[in-house]
């Protein structure tokens, strides 16, 4: 971890981070997790015995939510690299990561040395009025990585959630441009699920009895079908958004990737057409960089479409463990507006910059590295199932470790069945779309090798062919008379 040097007596901090024990006691729990992990080898099935305790302890938990888990999905706590035990004792190739959150797969010593490095300190979170040195070097290294390219972004805000961040840069916004009061966002955008943010996530059935909070004119995303056709389009609807209600909005929302929405792409171009003419009328531009954060051919997305220029407000979470609103000096709001008794837990800032530092100095962005790379040959493999069973997958959609495929016709019903048949197969993926017709993939870059890649595509392959399989079966057998 990177901290500032404050004074020049030594801390009594410092002093115990660096005592003997405690370094003999990363080295022994690093030794015996490195025992245990080897017995992880590779996917297998639930121990029978474990079944009934288990399937007990998932059906609580969906009584205590107040609704059933997607999987029946309990970690045991530890993993190796892109495979998760669980508490059943079966063990899977986790292509979800916490729909993107853990970008070093399982048990990878960084995060146990982060953590150890986090219990050393005396409080579990950081906020308002209880922030130690953790957070500074966060934040610097961050800002350091969000402006190699030209951007502007002065000031980082720290919180706990993706929604949290995006409710903060609604709220940067909205003050600067006060008294605007309108949004703009792409058609089939997700920005999450708060009240505010409902209204900007194109999906109706997320907001219903909630009443409207937050006016949004709506853009048609990128449409690579016509690419030029398309940009035009949307830059005239711009025009005309902003024409019929002169003054009133206060930004527009850009994801760059539409993730939920089926991991579509756009073109920086596009973008740039866009970006022009909300420029010019003084509209704020924030790009949502909550699940494309880290995953394209650059840290950041906008880097990836070459935006760097235009950017105001950027929002990242996920992978980085911590969530941030990033915005330029001149949106820098007054007193009062942004203030959270908890930013963030201490092991996930320690975390984070294990992360960052993994990521800024691995050899992950470019055209030649890792996560162009893995999404290269992920997207090979995808194509290959696609030219030998062409009626049972289309794909690959979406850019670098952002992956996803359209099984058996896209019938949302038929690919929610599939990805449970997939999960017992031992793949964890998860759908996008609307309806959710598409199957996403946000793998664990970051401790995966091509080896891992097949596998994982061998199983999907082979699932897939079982489940059409036996669909085929069920609708050719007879039906029993009444």
């Amino acid at each position: 971890m990177r901290e500032p040097e404050i004074g020049p007596e030594p801390l009594a901090a410092d002093v115990l981070r660096r005592d003997r024990r405690v370094q003999q006691a990363k080295d022994l729990l690093l030794a015996a997790w490195s025992e245990i992990r080897s017995l992880l080898n590779g996917p297998r099935p639930a121990c029978p015995g474990r079944a009934t305790d288990y399937a007990r302890a998932v059906e609580e938990l969906g009584r205590l939510r107040g609704r059933e888990l997607f999987f029946p999905y309990l970690a045991s706590g530890i993993g190796r690299g892109p495979l998760v035990e669980l508490a059943d004792g079966s063990v899977k190739y986790d292509m979800i990561s916490g729909i993107g959150v853990h970008v070093l797969g399982h048990s990878h010593p960084a995060m146990l040395s982060a953590c150890v490095d986090a219990a050393l300190e005396d409080t579990v979170v950081q906020g308002n009025l209880m922030q130690s040195r953790v957070v500074p070097a966060f934040l610097s290294r961050l800002l350091e990585a969000a402006n190699r390219r030209g951007a502007r972004l002065s000031h980082g805000f720290p919180t706990t959630s993706g929604a949290m961040a995006n409710e903060n840069a609604l709220k940067i916004a909205f003050q600067k441009k006060h008294p605007a009061s309108r949004l703009l966002a792409f058609a089939g955008s997700f920005a999450g699920r708060s009240l505010a943010l409902s209204q900007v996530t194109d999906r109706p059935e997320y907001r219903q009895g909630l009443p409207e909070t937050v006016r949004v004119d709506r853009i048609p995303f990128y449409d690579p079908a016509r690419p030029d056709e398309g940009t035009r389009a949307a830059a005239s609807a711009l025009s005309r958004h902003l024409a019929r209600h002169p003054g009133e909005h206060a930004a527009m929302f850009f994801e760059l990737v539409q993730g939920e929405g089926g991991f579509y792409p756009g073109s920086r171009v596009f973008f740039r057409a866009l970006m022009e003419i909300l420029k010019k009328r003084g509209v704020i531009v924030i790009v949502d960089e909550i699940q494309t954060f880290g995953r394209t051919t650059e840290l950041f997305a906008y880097s990836h479409f070459g935006l760097d220029e235009y950017v105001d407000i950027v929002t990242l979470g996920k992978l980085s463990h911590v969530c941030a609103t990033l915005f330029r000096a001149e949106l820098n709001p007054g007193p009062g507006l942004l203030s959270q008794t908890f930013t963030s837990s201490t092991a996930a800032f320690h975390a984070a910059i294990a992360i960052l530092a993994e990521l800024t100095e691995g050899g992950y962005y470019g055209p030649d590295g890792k996560v162009a790379r893995l999404g290269a040959l992920f997207a090979e493999g995808l194509r290959a199932i696609e030219r030998r069973h062409p009626d049972l997958l289309t794909g690959p959609y979406g850019t670098g470790a952002m992956i996803a495929c359209t099984p058996l016709g896209g019938d949302a019903g038929r690919v929610k069945a599939f990805l449970q048949k997939l999960y017992q197969a031992g793949v964890i993926a998860y759908s996008a779309g609307a309806p959710a017709g598409r199957v996403r993939f946000l793998p664990p870059f970051g401790c995966m090798d091509p080896d891992d890649v097949r596998a994982v595509l061998g199983i999907l392959e082979s699932t897939l062919v079982t489940v059409a399989g036996n669909n085929e079966a069920a609708a050719e057998e007879p039906h029993a008379e009444a």
